[in-house]
């Protein structure tokens, strides 16, 4: 079928007059938006259905959003039938999620699916944490995590509180593709919905609180100089309380930015991942004499921190460096209160530092990896409930959870665990970044980047299927002075020793459009094309060991520079 003919079928009774306007104009005299706007169907990534809001199939709107909650509605009512079936849903800040939450709760309830809907915008991990809170048959949340303003998605939840996974996953996209627009129910019966708002913030922020702190006696907490911001975005609602009833006394937030908008005025990207997102934060903290500085996206599932460096400048961590540091002060609490029993693990995933590895190891927990996504982590929870004890987990792009109270990252229990560290570490006489120097002595120095390549529309997509087959077909020899030694193939799940030419199979770990490079030095450089944006992401994790702070920051500069040559050898 034709871009045009797709694009014809929306031209339809089943349509409202709005869409059937906007789709007539561009057959007139706009092919270019008409054709990205329905060349495809969107489809469910690592991080569920996101796409830009607008007419079209390729488009988050009424009718995209109305089928996969349809399809979503009929596989519960298949899965669970004759039970009586709940369904949490949450919304973040974005144009148009409030609505969007409430269609998606007409569509379940004119199915006889009863809501919980929340009245006000509210974290997805909140959302994750109530599914299980409330035994609630699955979860929705509207969010487009960090994306552009443009940009709405849809995560759906199953009942352990974590994104759906195999086999759940395929089966309601199968049932999504079956619905046909006109048998979309969006009647709803608002009898099935129960409203829910503040007193599950209070049942959640004492969940994090429990599962998130060690210190009984709250060492350094009135000493420590917090600066907070939310970004326009839902932890608003949670955070600022959070802290306060850990015991937090001195918490200055960004003013501008604690004021909830899908357009995030203050910001070029409302990423905690870039240094800028965090700008107004720091600026602050330079004021306040901050000693930790964190901001989380739009929907509160990441977080980005910022600490005083060697220098006493407010530095923004990467992803990698965060969960080291809150990972290595778990383990050693664990070990400390003697809970470690050998049948402990923690979580990552492929495209993470290996540097998880070497702290499991120094502690004696499995570190288990799975694909992109905390959803797979939420299924290494599953898996092994009642073999392993999950102790925590987290993946390079700022996430990270402790303890499975939530099933997805969750960045308010990770921010009252960061400041305690913090707090301790300052009553100790050093800073976060002091302790990372400290672990890194012990068990080797990581440093990573990330580099995106993006390449937009039908066209873009086009030249990302053909990077990838050039890279499998024609892997580099040598990466950054020093030749590869092993590369991983998740596609294939097949992993070749290039010095013997041996090749093994990995069929521990599901089917992906993943590559990794391993050199003999132990350059890491995973190429994956991302599932819910339009590029191409390399992650590289490069090593060294270091023996003082005085020669760390020699040693950072040199792997900086490796990173910059990993990139000219790649092209990219």
């Amino acid at each position: 079928m034709t871009t045009l003919e797709k694009a014809q079928l929306w031209l339809t009774d089943t349509f409202d007059d709005d869409t059937k306007s906007i789709i007539k104009q561009w057959i007139a005299g706009n092919p270019d938006e008409l054709e990205d706007s329905f060349y495809r169907e969107l489809e469910f990534g690592t991080g569920g259905m996101r796409g830009i809001m607008g007419v079209g199939t390729n488009r988050l709107n009424r009718y995209t959003l109305g089928q996969a909650t349809q399809g979503l509605a009929n596989y519960l009512n298949s899965q669970f039938a004759g039970e009586e079936i709940k369904v949490a849903i949450a919304y973040d800040v974005r144009n148009n999620s409030k609505e969007f939450g409430k269609m998606c709760a007409d569509v379940l309830t004119a199915n006889g699916i009863k809501v919980l809907l929340f009245k006000e915008h509210r974290p997805t991990p909140e959302l994750s944490f109530t599914v299980r809170d409330k035994k609630c048959n699955a979860g929705i949340v509207l969010t487009a995590s960090h994306n552009p303003p443009e940009y709405n998605g849809y995560k759906v939840y199953w009942n352990d509180g974590a994104q759906i996974v195999p086999p759940h996953d395929a089966a309601i996209i199968k049932e999504v593709y079956a619905v046909k627009f006109e048998e979309i129910k969006f009647t709803g019966n608002d009898e099935l919905i129960e409203w829910i708002g503040e007193e599950q913030d209070d049942v959640y922020i004492d969940a994090c609180i429990e599962n998130s702190l060690y210190q009984e006696d709250k060492v350094g907490y009135d000493n420590l100089n917090i600066v907070f911001t939310s970004i326009h975005g839902t932890t608003y609602t949670t955070v600022p309380q959070a802290l306060k009833k850990a015991g937090f006394t001195k918490i200055d937030l960004v003013k501008e930015q604690m004021i909830p908008s899908g357009n995030f005025p203050t910001v070029a990207s409302p990423n905690p991942e870039e240094p800028a997102a965090l700008e107004m934060a720091m600026d602050l903290a330079r004021i306040t004499n901050g000693d930790i500085v964190i901001g989380t996206d739009p929907d509160g599932d990441r977080l980005g921190i910022a600490v005083r460096n060697l220098d006493g400048e407010i530095q923004l961590l990467n992803g990698n460096q965060c969960n080291t540091i809150l990972t290595y002060y778990i383990l050693d609490q664990w070990q400390k209160a003697g809970r470690i029993t050998g049948k402990e693990f923690i979580g990552s995933t492929i495209v993470t530092s290996d540097v998880f590895f070497d702290v499991a190891e120094k502690f004696g927990v499995d570190c288990k990896v799975g694909l992109t996504g905390f959803k797979w982590i939420g299924k290494m929870i599953r898996d092994f409930e009642g073999e392993e004890k999950f102790i925590c987990g987290g993946e390079e792009s700022f996430g990270f959870m402790t303890g499975d109270f939530v099933r997805d990252k969750d960045s308010c229990g990770s921010i009252l665990l960061a400041c305690e560290i913090a707090a301790w570490c300052k009553a100790n006489g050093k800073t976060m970044y002091q302790y990372m120097i400290e672990i890194y002595k012990e068990i080797g120095m990581y440093y990573e980047g990330l580099i995106n390549v993006v390449k937009r529309g039908r066209t873009g997509a086009e030249e990302i299927v053909e990077m990838m087959r050039e890279f499998r077909e024609n892997p580099p020899k040598s990466i950054a002075g020093s030749p590869v030694a092993e590369i991983k193939d998740f596609q294939e799940q097949s992993m070749v020793n290039v010095a013997t030419d041996m090749k093994s199979v990995m069929d521990d770990i599901p089917k992906s459009n993943v590559l990794i490079w391993y050199t003999e030095d132990g350059t890491k450089v995973c190429v994956r094309p991302s599932g819910t944006e339009p590029k191409i992401k390399f992650y590289v994790s490069v090593k060294d060991s270091v023996n003082s702070e005085a020669e760390f920051s020699l040693k950072l500069k040199q792997l900086e520079h490796k990173i910059v040559q990993v990139k000219a050898d790649l092209k990219l």
